[in-house]
């Protein structure tokens, strides 16, 4: 957890002269890996990593590389795939895309819309795919044949 809030921390930034030594003095107040996040939510929530990347239905080693920190850049889709399978409420969501450095899903977006209504839903990640290709939307999972979708 930070011990300084972003403020204090934009405060410094102004009224230090020395970049090196604010960032020295602050290293830990900068995001860790969003990997190292992934798992310490996985870690809080008694989530097995096995399961949680079977239930992302991700391509297996993909999955495994983002949660493994050598896939530091999923999309946006894919993260929120990953933030389905770990059971993430619709703030723990908004909060992991902000960490990622994407938007928040934002209902006036027609495929976040879809997303934050099959969250309200409790749907799977194989569910929220089939609603985002019934509507019309992106699928999460890419170029899957729309039959696999249907399972």
């Amino acid at each position: 957890m930070h011990e300084k809030d972003t403020e204090e921390l934009l405060s410094e930034i102004r009224e230090d002269e020395d970049m090196k030594l604010f960032l020295a003095r602050n290293r830990q107040e900068f995001r860790r890996p969003l990997s190292e996040y992934l798992c310490d939510i996985m870690e809080k929530k008694q989530l097995c990593r096995t399961d949680v990347i079977r239930d992302s239905c991700l391509n297996p080693n993909y999955a495994y590389h983002i949660l493994s920190g050598e896939s530091t850049n999923p999309s946006r889709p894919k993260l929120v795939a990953l933030a389905i399978a770990m059971h993430l409420d619709f703030d723990e969501i908004q909060y992991l895309l902000r960490y990622a450095g994407f938007s928040p899903l934002y209902p006036r977006n027609p495929w976040d819309a879809i997303v934050i209504a099959a969250l309200r839903k409790g749907f799977s990640v194989w569910e929220t795919d089939n609603l985002l290709d019934s509507l019309g939307e992106t699928v999460m999972l890419g170029n899957l044949k729309k039959e696999q979708l249907a399972k």
